[in-house]
C-alpha cells in the first residue's frame, strides 16, 4: 500500500459536497446574528440600570431550559431525522428573539420578560445542538470529518470578527433591539436554508427510554469522555461566568463600555479565525489532549481583566483565548466522531453537553452573589484560577492520551 506520510490532505475537499455548503452556509448566516447577540443582550439588562445579579438571572434561565431538555434532544437526534430537528429549532430561536427584540425596541422589556425569552431559546439549543453534532458525519465521510469541522467554523469566525464591534456600534447608536431582530432573522434564514438537507433519521431500535439508559451506559463506560464532560463543567461555567457575566460590567467601567467591550469580544473572535486556519493545516495525532490543553487559554483574558491590565493587552489576550478554544473545539469534535458511533453521536452529545452546561446557572447566580461581596476583578480571578486547575486535572486522566486520530483520518 503506499504511503500517505507525505502527501498533504485535501482541506477543501468537504466543500465538493452540495449538502455540506448549504449546512455551511445556514452556521455562515445565523453566525451574523449570533455575534451580535450576547452583547445585545447584556446591555439591553445593563439599559435598565440593572447589575451583575439582573444579568446573572437572565443568564442563568437561558441555560436551565437547555440542560432540561437537552436528554430529549439527544434521544431524538438518534431516532428524527436530523435536519428537521436543526430546521424547528432555529425556527424556535427566531420566533424567541423576534419577541425579545420587539419588547426591548418598544420600551416595555422588563427582566422577567427578556429571561423568558432567554428560556425558549434555551429550550431551542436543547434540540440543535445533538443534532447539529450528529448530521456533520452524515454530511461527510469519515476521512474528511477535521476538514469539515474546521471549515464550519471558518466562515462564522470571520464574521465574529466584525460582529462584536458592529454589535457595539449599532447597540450604542441605536440600542440592542435592532441588532436582537438582526439576530432573530439570521435565525429564520438558517432554518430554511437546513429545511432543505432532509437528512435520513437514524435507524430507531426499541422504546426511547430504552435508548436513553443505553446512552447513559455507553456515556459512562467511556472514561475519557465523562472526565472530559466533568472538566468542561468547571471550565464552561467558570468561563461564561467571567467573560459573559462579568466582563461587560468591567468593561462598562473601565474600557469605554460597549465599543470597548465589542472590541474585546472581536478580538477574541479573530482569534477563533486564527485557531480554525491552524486546524486546517495541524493535524495533532493526540487529538483529545490537544482539546483538554488548549483550554487553558482561557485563563488569559479573565486574568487580564481581573488584574486591571491596559485594553490593548486585554485585547491580545483575547486573541490568545480564541486561539486556544477553536483548536480545543475542533480538535474535541473530530475525536468525539471518530471515536463514537454515528447512531449514538446524538445522545453521547447530549450527555456531554448537559454535564459541561449543568454548572452554568449555578455559577452565574454565584458569581452574581460573590460579587456583592468580593470586587468584580477578585471574582475573574476566581473564575481563571478554577479553569486552571480544570486543565491541569483533566491532563491527569490516562485515557486522555489513548483517544488519538485514528488511522487515515485527516
Amino acid at each position: 500500500m503506499k504511503s500517505t506520510a507525505g502527501m498533504q490532505p485535501p482541506r477543501l475537499a468537504p466543500l465538493r459536497i452540495q449538502a455540506f455548503r448549504r449546512y455551511g452556509l445556514a452556521n455562515l448566516v445565523s453566525a451574523t446574528g449570533s455575534a451580535m447577540a450576547p452583547l445585545a443582550l447584556a446591555y439591553s439588562v445593563i439599559g435598565q440600570g440593572a447589575g451583575a445579579g439582573s444579568l446573572g438571572l437572565v443568564l442563568a434561565l437561558n441555560a436551565v431550559p437547555t440542560i432540561l431538555f437537552l436528554l430529549a434532544g439527544g434521544v431524538l437526534a438518534d431516532r428524527l431525522s436530523r435536519s428537521r430537528m436543526l430546521f424547528l429549532g432555529n425556527l424556535l430561536a427566531a420566533a424567541a428573539q423576534g419577541v425579545l427584540a420587539a419588547t426591548v425596541g418598544t420600551g416595555l422589556a422588563t427582566t422577567a420578560s427578556i429571561a423568558l425569552c432567554g428560556l425558549v431559546s434555551g429550550i431551542a439549543v436543547a434540540f440543535i445542538q445533538p443534532a447539529a453534532q450528529g448530521a456533520v458525519g452524515q454530511l461527510v465521510p469519515p476521512v474528511h470529518l477535521q476538514q469539515a469541522n474546521a471549515l464550519l467554523r471558518l466562515p462564522g469566525n470571520a464574521v465574529r470578527v466584525a460582529g462584536p464591534v458592529a454589535g457595539g456600534l449599532v447597540v450604542a447608536a441605536y440600542g440592542p433591539a435592532w441588532a436582537l431582530a438582526w439576530d432573530a432573522l439570521t435565525f429564520a434564514a438558517a432554518a430554511l436554508l437546513l429545511l432543505g438537507l432532509r437528512l435520513d433519521a437514524p435507524p430507531a431500535v426499541g422504546g426511547a427510554l430504552s435508548a436513553l439508559r443505553e446512552g447513559w451506559a455507553g456515556f459512562r463506560s467511556r472514561t475519557w469522555l465523562w472526565t472530559y464532560t466533568a472538566a468542561g463543567t468547571v471550565l464552561v461555567a467558570a468561563w461564561l461566568a467571567g467573560f459573559q457575566l462579568l466582563g461587560p460590567l468591567v468593561a462598562a467601567r473601565f474600557y469605554g463600555g460597549a465599543r470597548g467591550w465589542g472590541l474585546v469580544q472581536a478580538s477574541f473572535a479573530g482569534g477563533l479565525l486564527a485557531g480554525t486556519l491552524v486546524c486546517l493545516r495541524w493535524r495533532p495525532r493526540r487529538l483529545l489532549a490537544v482539546a483538554v490543553a488548549g483550554g487553558a487559554a482561557l485563563v488569559l483574558p479573565l486574568t487580564a481583566l481581573g488584574t486591571g491590565l491596559p485594553l490593548p493587552v486585554v485585547l491580545l489576550s483575547a486573541v490568545l483565548a480564541g486561539v486556544g478554544l477553536d483548536i480545543t473545539i475542533v480538535a474535541w469534535t473530530t475525536a468525539f466522531q471518530q471515536h463514537v458511533p454515528a447512531a449514538e453521536q446524538g445522545r453521547m452529545s447530549a450527555f456531554n453537553g448537559v454535564g459541561e452546561r449543568l454548572a452554568i446557572p449555578l455559577g452565574y447566580l454565584l458569581t452574581a452573589l460573590a460579587a456583592r461581596v468580593w470586587d468584580t476583578r477578585t471574582v475573574l480571578l476566581g473564575c481563571a484560577a478554577l479553569i486552571a486547575a480544570a486543565v491541569a486535572l483533566n491532563l491527569c486522566v490516562p485515557d486522555v492520551y489513548r483517544v488519538n486520530r485514528r488511522p487515515g483520518h485527516y
